[in-house]
């Protein structure tokens, strides 16, 4: 479900400059059938992103954007477009402009605590009370373990209130997290469900475990040793960065205009990183296949393996999580990943780690351009790894999975809005119309309980598909392009679901 910019604000934490560090491309090709990328697509890739964003800039109301792609252990572009301060004319610069990664700055988190977990510091089995000053409630049967927050499993509800509208709002880390402790509504390891609480108490972990304050820790073992000398979770920023961070947008009425630094430090781990395109390559780069920049490693690769492994899906057979990043694709080639989405930043950073290829974006701007960081990512894959969609499915016919189905992802405690839910309908062709916030989509059947969207896509990039499935009452839906939750069916032919059949509930 896409979030209002509103809502992102307290649930989220998701001109051409040219860099120098552009390198040429090999012109060794690969077969593209091996899983290699095609090397001629490859070189012509500053190309086609600048086609794309030319488009974006004056149709998703982009005020400024960065591009940073690297292959093997280099930096093969990294780019700017529009501004990164419109009022003052400053082009955004991959090298000099400051963005926020959002979300995708969990990664850091995870990598944090992974080198704990490679130095025997931290046990992913064991409970995660056992690193804590203070105690998660034993609400449930089962502890909650270490690598629950890797796939978000933890069983926790949703909470808003994680956005400061001051610094005089901001609060240490520890003491944050031990007075808004989230309910707990189901048991661990059961089902994924995003948590922004979560990563903050991992990020809690890798302080209390390491003895270092959390930004001192990944700023001495993982943005120093990589060269992020732009990269950062300290709100408010340092004076030298402040003066480099490209400003925030909203789009009213035509025009852009500019809001305050945005203030996430109260779960800092989650989502506060700020950072540049080029840094964010050079850490692309260290989760390569070989894990390293140059000589330098911030994990073993066998670590970097791991992470990049799979760890829990919702849904049996669509992609689910590794250890912090999303699954976005099993295979041909696997594809894994991470999104952030903060009130006025959208970034997203994509990794192809058996073939050494990773892209990262990030955009400022209105609510379009949240949906333009999915087009240029989508657009990317569909040239580098392009698919063929999937039959139409000609087996039995069965009852279509309509009705009302509600987001996992939410705060239990208040009365949910079914305005919010998104609708199943039955297509005249034997496929479903899929309503959500207003929006339609059409979906093909391709298998028993799997479809497959037909609007909105285009030849080569993915497909999303959804799953319906469960157990009994319990009946599911999962996206495709949506690992981190799943929904649930509340409504039924006009019948409400029993909330006591629900075991989320």
């Amino acid at each position: 479900m896409r979030l209002t910019r509103r809502a992102l604000a307290s649930t989220a934490a998701f001109l051409v400059a040219t860099s120098g560090l552009s390198v040429s491309v090999p012109a060794a090709a690969q077969p593209a059938a091996s899983g290699w990328i095609d090397q001629a697509q490859l070189a012509g890739l500053p190309h086609f992103i600048d086609g794309v964003l030319a488009q974006q800039l004056d149709n998703r109301e982009v005020a400024g954007a960065v591009v940073s792609v690297v292959s093997g252990d280099r930096i093969l572009f990294s780019r700017g477009y529009g501004f990164a301060d419109v009022d003052r004319g400053i082009p955004a610069d991959p090298a000099r402009s400051i963005f926020r990664p959002g979300s995708s700055s969990k990664l850091f988190t995870w990598t944090a605590l992974m080198q704990l977990v490679e130095q025997g510091r931290v046990d992913l089995n064991a409970e995660v009370n056992r690193y804590l000053d203070f105690r998660i409630p034993d609400t449930q049967s089962k502890p909650i373990l270490v690598r629950h927050l890797l796939d978000h499993s933890l069983g926790f509800e949703d909470r808003g209130g994680i956005r400061a509208e001051s610094v005089s709002g901001l609060m240490p880390l520890g003491k944050w997290l031990a007075e808004n402790i989230p309910t707990r509504v189901r048991e661990p390891g059961i089902e994924t469900s995003y948590s922004n609480y979560g990563t903050a108490l991992a990020g809690y972990i890798v302080q209390r475990v390491s003895g270092e304050p959390f930004p001192d820790y990944v700023e001495r073992h993982i943005f120093k040793p990589l060269g992020m000398n732009s990269t950062t979770f300290r709100e408010p920023l340092p004076t030298a960065m402040a003066a480099k961070m490209a400003v925030g947008y909203d789009y009213v009425e035509g025009r852009f205009e500019a809001r305050p630094f945005e203030l996430y430090g109260n779960i800092m781990p989650a989502g506060s990183g700020s950072s540049t395109a080029e840094d964010m390559a050079r850490f692309m780069i260290a989760h390569r296949h070989e894990a390293r920049v140059g000589s330098t490693r911030i994990l073993k690769p066998e670590t970097a393996r791991l992470m990049h492994s799979n760890l829990s899906a919702n849904a049996p057979s669509l992609p689910g999580f590794a250890h912090g990043f999303y699954v976005i694709r099993e295979n041909g080639p696997r594809l894994i990943g991470h999104g952030g989405n903060t009130a006025y930043f959208h970034s997203m950073l994509l990794l192809a780690p058996e073939q050494d290829f990773g892209i990262f974006v990030s955009y400022t701007g209105g609510d379009a351009a949240s949906q333009a960081r999915t087009e240029l990512i989508d657009a990317v894959i569909g040239r580098l790894f392009p698919v063929a969609p999937a039959a139409k499915w000609t087996g039995a016919p069965s009852a279509p999975p309509v009705g009302s189905y509600r987001t996992n992802r939410r705060t239990y405690s208040i009365a949910a809005n079914p305005d919010n839910d998104v609708k199943v309908i039955a297509a005249p062709d034997g496929g479903l119309i899929v309503e959500n916030a207003g929006k339609k989509t059409h979906w093909m059947r391709i298998g028993p309980g799997l479809y497959q969207r037909v609007t909105g896509t285009r030849a080569g990039r993915p497909f999303d598909r959804i799953l319906f499935h469960g157990a009994g009452a319990d009946r599911l839906m999962s996206f495709a392009s949506q690992p981190m939750v799943l929904y649930r069916l509340v409504e039924d032919g006009g019948a409400a679901a029993s909330e006591s059949r629900r075991p989320d509930g």
